[in-house]
């Protein structure tokens, strides 16, 4: 009897083509046998947090998101940096995931496709936020993968090998956690 791994994807970009869309979507497609890595793509339809709405009935985006991450054995994100801290919709996001039990204890890593010597503002941030959400952050997992525009094909997916090999080995990592 085989047991499927299922991995949700969060992207905290709204751009489409951006490079955190394509790390995310290339770790889908390189997700091995017996693993399911699903992109989250509700970002840009969760309303503004607001803890007055934190109670049942939510409303259905952030239902959806928290059913997202419930199903979910493990959480991988890749988000960009803005304003040396996380873009305010992935922030919302995770705002949304603190009042909730979805997170706790789920193992969380993420990658940083920002050029060398940045994202790492980000980074922190998101490592503080994940800390209050209850989330288990696999360290071994969390990842700088520098990925320069041209290493992005015209399906979106990254051509670049050492790329492919880092977030390949980036989501091994998190998924030998459990």
């Amino acid at each position: 009897m085989s047991t499927t791994r299922r991995v949700l994807l969060l992207s905290g970009s709204l751009r489409a083509g951006s490079s955190n869309e394509a790390v995310l979507r290339t770790a889908a497609a390189l997700a091995s046998e017996g693993v399911t890595a699903t992109r989250y793509e509700g970002l840009a339809a969760l309303p503004h947090f607001n803890p007055d709405h934190d109670t049942d009935p939510l409303p259905a985006p952030v239902a959806e998101l928290r059913a997202a991450i419930d199903r979910a054995d493990a959480l991988l994100i890749c988000t960009p940096e803005y304003a040396g801290t996380l873009p305010g919709s992935f922030k919302n996001l995770l705002d949304w995931t603190v009042g909730g039990t979805e997170t706790t204890g789920k193992p969380t890593a993420w990658i940083t496709a920002a050029a060398p010597g940045r994202g790492t503002g980000a980074a922190a941030t998101l490592a503080t936020v994940l800390g209050y959400t209850g989330a288990t952050v696999v360290e071994a997992a969390c990842r700088a993968v520098p990925v320069p525009p041209d290493a992005i094909g015209p399906d979106g997916l990254i051509t670049d090998q050492s790329v492919r090999a880092a977030i390949a080995s980036a989501l091994e990592a998190l998924l030998s956690t459990r």
